[in-house]
C-alpha cells in the first residue's frame, strides 16, 4: 500500500470523528505487517478523560483482532472543515506505538492531504522512549 492510499484511508476514517466538544476531526489508518488496514477516528466524551484519540482506536481495533505487527501509521487532522494542518500524534499515542512497534522501524505519516506529507520514524518523535525492550534488561 502506497504512503497516498493509507492517507486516503485516515482522511475517510476523520470523517466518522465524534468530536462535537472540540470539532477536531482526526482520521488514522494503521498499515499492519501483514497488508492489512485498521483505521480510527477521534472519540470525545463529556467527561473529557475517557475520549480516545484515532491513532490508539485502530492500534486497539487491530491488537483486539490478534494483530500485533505494524509498519506505518498515517494521521490527518484540523478542525472541521478542510484539513489545513498537521496533527501529530499525542505523548499517550507514541507510547501506545512505543509497545507494539520498533522505533527505528515504525513510520508516522502527517498529512494535509495524499500530495501533502511528511514522514518520520517513531525514534524521531518519541527519543528515549520506554517500551518492552527496557524492560527485558531487567
Amino acid at each position: 500500500m502506497t504512503d497516498g492510499q493509507l492517507i486516503d484511508e485516515a482522511l475517510r476514517a476523520r470523517e466518522l470523528s465524534y468530536s462535537p466538544y472540540s470539532s477536531y476531526q482526526v482520521g488514522a489508518a494503521l498499515l499492519c505487517a501483514d497488508g492489512k488496514v485498521f483505521t480510527g477516528c477521534n472519540i470525545e466524551n463529556a467527561a473529557y478523560g475517557p475520549s480516545n484519540c484515532a491513532e490508539r482506536t485502530a492500534f486497539f481495533k487491530a491488537v483486539s483482532e490478534g494483530i500485533l505487527e505494524f509498519k506505518k501509521i498515517a494521521i490527518v487532522g484540523s478542525p472541521k472543515g478542510e484539513v489545513t494542518q498537521y496533527a501529530f500524534p499525542c505523548g499517550v499515542c507514541r507510547q501506545v506505538m512505543m509497545e507494539f512497534c520498533n522505533p527505528k522501524e515504525f513510520q508516522i505519516i502527517v498529512a494535509k492531504g495524499t500530495e501533502d506529507y511528511k514522514v518520520f520514524y517513531l525514534q524521531e518523535l518519541l527519543p528515549e522512549g520506554f517500551g518492552p525492550g527496557n524492560l527485558k534488561q531487567l
